[in-house]
């Protein structure tokens, strides 16, 4: 089919691969304008937009789909169909009804569950044992449209944000080629949204990053486990130069016998990175401290030891 591709981070970046493999003519890609990034802050092309200048397939960057010059510039494309992966825009009707087929999303979720901005992060977050990847066709409701196909993907112990990411991305880019193939051959069936179980994944912002001790260690564990890569959840660490902000990337749930001794919250109960919190303890296995690298236990203790009874201040905001 004759398509348009709109996405714009790392997970879109093997779904475009997919589908250029498997045939589809891709008569544009849209992606979102360059942004500063790295130290000097220069404006760079986001992964979607490399990638599809590295195969020689034409760009779009609009600021915003509303405009009516992007819009008839789309209609003008003579589409088949479009494939949005988060692209980061919401396409307006005249968008959406433009291609022949219609408009249709890849969606990092089981739907309605974890509609919105950050569904891998909000899964993992709030401690749920599976999510998966959808493909739907986009209506002008916030992911409302009716399911194509699903998979399902289990969430294991001690998969982060990042590991999640790239399951789900590697899931996604084999089943949308499937997809596009059915809506090809008219034999896709659209199974509409439960109007049960709805719930939002709002975007993540810095103020929920930081640690909160007091609350039950499964919880801080998923809060941890959900932030790494990025933003990573933290904690201040004191130091002889004052308090350290250290980014916890993984952690587990522990059972071990100082727990059972007690703890205040945010008391450090062994050499190892053992902490309590308001009901049991996490182990931290990966952190970082500013300006250092991401190290294991074992290497960020030896660099800076947190000794037995040491408190990490608890975010009681």
């Amino acid at each position: 089919m004759r398509i348009a591709f709109l996405g714009t981070p790392d997970f879109a970046v093997a779904c475009l691969a997919e589908l250029v493999a498997a045939g589809h003519e891709i008569a544009c890609v849209y992606s979102q304008p360059p942004a500063p990034r790295g130290r000097g802050h220069d404006l760079k092309p986001s992964p979607v937009h490399a990638f599809a200048e590295g195969l020689g397939l034409p760009v779009r960057t609009p600021v915003s789909m509303k405009s009516a010059e992007e819009i008839e510039a789309f209609k003008a494309l003579d589409l088949d169909a479009a494939v949005v992966v988060a692209f980061g825009q919401i396409l307006v009707r005249a968008v959406l009804e433009a291609p022949r087929e219609g408009c249709f999303n890849l969606h990092a979720s089981l739907l309605p569950r974890w509609r919105g901005a950050a569904p891998i992060q909000r899964a993992i977050m709030a401690g749920d044992a599976v999510t998966g990847v959808q493909v739907m066709r986009m209506s002008e409701g916030l992911d409302e449209g009716p399911i194509l196909m699903s998979e399902q993907v289990r969430i294991d112990p001690l998969d982060t944000a990042g590991s999640l990411h790239d399951k789900l991305a590697a899931v996604g880019a084999r089943l949308l080629p499937i997809a596009l193939g059915a809506i090809e051959r008219g034999g896709a069936r659209e199974t509409p949204q439960s109007d049960e179980g709805v719930t939002y994944a709002r975007k993540i912002k810095s103020a929920e990053a930081r640690i909160d001790w007091s609350r039950p260690a499964t919880e801080v564990d998923c809060h941890i486990r959900g932030l790494s890569p990025f933003p990573g959840a933290w904690f201040e660490a004191p130091s002889d130069k004052g308090p350290v902000r250290v980014k916890a990337l993984l952690s587990r749930v522990e059972d071990a016998p100082q727990v059972t001794n007690g703890g205040a919250p945010g008391q450090v109960l062994d050499d190892n990175l053992l902490i309590a919190c308001g009901e049991g303890a996490i182990r931290l296995l990966k952190a970082q401290r500013e300006g250092k690298g991401v190290q294991d236990a074992d290497g960020f203790t030896r660099g800076f030891p947190l000794k037995v009874g040491t408190m990490l201040e608890a975010n009681r905001a």
